[in-house]
């Protein structure tokens, strides 16, 4: 406590159960580790509520910076003032509106217009998607680069492919069923996330739809599905891990003093990686 610091900082994500955010804290931990920091971990489930209370606690811990995945909120006092109060933020996933601080993201638009862009290659023109809750920047983000897909061809997608969900299970699996019911079927689902597409998944078994016979599919995220099931997807790759590092060691690095006056915004792009749930549409078993 000489210098001043207490080498601890606080990572709050903002849903613990999504596979992406426990290869964040691990990079953002490993990274912290070994500069002799350390780290404590606290989710907000996307409450922001719980945000303002997790970050009233941390700062009586007296915690050098905090690492941010933020609820989405019009309220984000709480984040000023803690800024304003000499503590380095760095946010993670999503950035606070009207706040600035450094932030490492995903290019989020850029892997889902790859990955639908795939699926137009491939010969697919009624490609649904299911999006996260729109209200979050990454939700918007990536039914954004859905949109610019159909834009760079020329095409038009069809408004009535575009389904809604939350980014949890259940949403996956509603959607899966409402996209299924429709007279004209769509030929390939992109889901944009993997958690949802389990939900698709569970969809499909329960209405007797295979992949990718009847629909292809492509996550944005790699699913982690049981062994028996074939094709494995194909997926946008998140580089989670390196993403949690990349943002403590800014974080680091702004609390020692060693970044300018202005704030770094870095954006990792994603890989997308090709599997067999994704083939051209004359090879699928078209249902009417």
């Amino acid at each position: 406590m000489v210098s001043g610091r207490s080498r601890i900082f606080g990572l709050i994500v903002s849903d613990i159960t999504n596979p992406f955010f426990p290869e964040i804290i691990r990079g953002a931990e490993d990274a912290a580790f070994a500069r002799g920091y350390f780290l404590l971990t606290a989710n907000t489930n996307e409450k922001v509520e719980r945000e303002q209370r997790i970050i009233g606690a941390l700062r009586s811990y007296r915690v050098d910076g905090i690492l941010l995945a933020p609820a989405q909120s019009k309220d984000t006092s709480h984040i000023a003032n803690m800024i304003h109060a000499g503590i380095s933020v760095v946010c993670l996933d999503r950035t606070v509106p009207n706040v600035l601080t450094d932030a490492v993201l995903l290019d989020n638009v850029g892997g889902a217009r790859e990955c639908v862009r795939h699926l137009i290659d491939l010969g697919h023109r009624r490609i649904a998607i299911v999006t996260g809750a729109l209200h979050l920047q990454t939700g918007h983000e990536r039914l954004e680069g859905y949109r610019l897909a159909f834009k760079d061809t020329g095409l038009t997608y069809d408004k009535r492919l575009i389904a809604e969900g939350d980014f949890r299970f259940e949403s996956g699996r509603r959607m899966g069923h409402k996209l299924m019911a429709q007279r004209v079927k769509p030929t390939a689902i992109f889901v944009c996330n993997g958690v949802m597409a389990q939900g698709v998944l569970q969809a499909f078994e329960e209405l007797g739809v295979s992949c990718p016979k009847d629909v292809a599919l492509a996550t944005f995220d790699d699913v982690s599905t049981d062994s028996a099931f074939h094709p494995h997807l194909t997926a946008v790759v998140q580089p989670s891990y390196e993403m949690g590092g990349r943002a403590a060691t800014i974080l680091m690095d702004r609390i020692e003093g060693r970044l300018g006056a202005e704030w770094s915004v870095l954006r990792i792009a994603p890989k997308i990686i090709l599997r067999g749930s994704t083939v051209p549409p004359k090879k699928l078993r078209l249902r009417s």
